[in-house]
């Protein structure tokens, strides 16, 4: 009897352990690197929490002007902190310009390689899973 209930908890804590694991989605299942991405526009939400750190910004429309808000997912905030990321680094209203790939579902949801913060001209790496480059 000790035995089953000893295997029954060790499979409750491992199925725990593991869930999250299992839930996490990858980089290639949700957008299309060959579908590069270039998104000049205001912050207006900043999302910093855990496992990915979202931003938003409004995006004006060349040929129309309509502005649209984009989603920008980004790393987990240990990963973009090793990248000069503080959770002051971005403003409501901040101009910046991301580079990265379009979600594959056609949403305006776009995966963040990096950002470039208009007021200084500084580039951060943003932590993605497709892979950064500066």
């Amino acid at each position: 009897m000790r035995k089953t209930i000893l295997a029954i908890v060790t499979l409750g804590i491992l199925t725990v352990a593991v869930a999250p694991t299992f839930a996490h989605h990858s980089f290639a299942a949700q957008y299309d690197s060959n579908k590069p991405v270039t998104l000049k526009g205001a912050v207006t939400k900043v999302e910093w929490q855990n496992p990915h750190t979202y931003f938003y910004i409004d995006v004006k429309d060349e040929k129309t002007g309509r502005i649209s808000n984009w989603a920008c997912e980004m790393g987990a905030p240990a990963v973009i902190t090793r990248s000069g990321w503080t959770r002051n680094t971005l403003k409501i209203g901040d101009e910046v310009i991301v580079e990265g790939s379009l979600a594959k579902d056609g949403t305006n949801l776009a995966n963040a390689r990096r950002v470039k913060l208009a007021s200084t001209g500084q580039v951060l790496g943003a932590g993605s899973s497709g892979g950064d480059y500066q």
